[in-house]
């Protein structure tokens, strides 16, 4: 019975010494708690510990977010902190989307800040609306090119200006897909122009062409605005191309001349050869003219349809049987 009761006695010292150490440790923050008028019990302190959860943190959060009228229970901010979150800029977004009147929580915050966004920045763009610039300062363009139907080529620079949707932010394309939509709808504005003249005294033709295909949808922003910082003249196009056409003409020119000068050298040369195959032709039946006349006077035929030397025999026969 005594070895009972001493065992029992040392279990109660250590459970009591546990507690004044747990006490200790958090009662300077259950004291900050109850002068802020949050529920948070040092037991619930002493188990975030064991959770490796800072309750410096939590506590510091709750007391912002209860003292700006959000009464989120404990169990989400802790949540939050075990999942890899960042509290802080959660509960900082959350204040700041309460007071500009936006209609959000802290689950949404939490989303938003586990999906890899800024959402501190992410309301800050919504409360008060961002400004692109395109093409990004530092990209080294001039602007975004573009060649109108006569042949002109034109840079353009815009400023869009866009509001941030906290409703679309998980799942939405960002600032790049923006960016990137509206430097192929300047492209396309410019084309459709039949001259660039048009473009020189509209600008905002290129924003009412953007404005009308709805390039935010699919993204986390809205479009609120396009305008057309500056337009410049960079080269005419046209022009270059028709040089090098006429250009390129000019060498098939040439080439099909050659090509006739050629055939014309060929067709000379082939006449010559023609001339003295003639020639030689001419001097081959002269040289038969000689051995005709020799073989006329061998043969005593000097043209007559039967040799002479028959024809007087032929005679002489005749006279002698007459």
């Amino acid at each position: 019975m005594a070895a009972l009761l001493v065992i029992l006695g040392a279990v109660g010292a250590a459970i009591f010494l546990a507690a004044a150490v747990v006490v200790a440790l958090f009662f300077k923050l259950w004291l900050t708690a109850k002068a802020a008028g949050v529920p948070f019990p040092i037991l619930r302190m002493a188990v975030m510990r064991l959770r490796r959860v800072s309750p410096a943190r939590v506590l510091d959060g709750i007391i912002r977010l209860w003292k700006s009228g959000e009464t989120t229970p404990l169990d989400d901010l802790e949540a939050h902190i075990l999942s890899g979150g960042q509290l802080e800029p959660v509960v900082e977004a959350l204040i700041a989307a309460r007071k500009a009147g936006l209609d959000t929580d802290f689950r949404t915050m939490a989303a938003i800040n586990l999906a890899g966004r800024d959402v501190v920045d992410a309301v800050r763009a919504r409360v008060n609306p961002k400004v692109l610039v395109i093409p990004p300062p530092g990209s080294g363009l001039a602007g975004i090119t573009g060649v109108a139907q006569d042949g002109i080529q034109l840079a353009a620079k815009a400023r869009v200006t866009v509001r941030t949707q906290l409703d679309r932010l998980v799942g939405g394309a960002g600032e790049d897909t923006v960016t990137a939509r509206v430097g192929e709808g300047i492209v396309a504005a410019i084309g459709r122009a039949r001259s660039h003249r048009d473009i020189l005294a509209k600008p905002e033709q290129i924003s009412a062409y953007l404005l009308d295909k709805g390039l935010d949808s699919g993204t986390c922003f809205e479009i609120l605005s396009v305008d057309i910082a500056d337009v410049d003249v960079l080269d005419n196009i046209a022009a270059r191309l028709n040089s090098s056409r006429a250009e390129a003409d000019k060498r098939i020119a040439q080439a099909r001349a050659e090509v006739r000068r050629a055939a014309a050298v060929a067709s000379q040369h082939e006449m010559r050869a023609r001339t003295v195959e003639s020639h030689s032709r001419v001097a081959a039946a002269r040289a038969h003219v000689p051995l005709a006349v020799a073989s006329s006077f061998t043969e005593a035929n000097m043209g007559a349809a039967r040799p002479l030397h028959g024809v007087l025999n032929h005679r002489l026969r005749w006279r002698w049987r007459a």
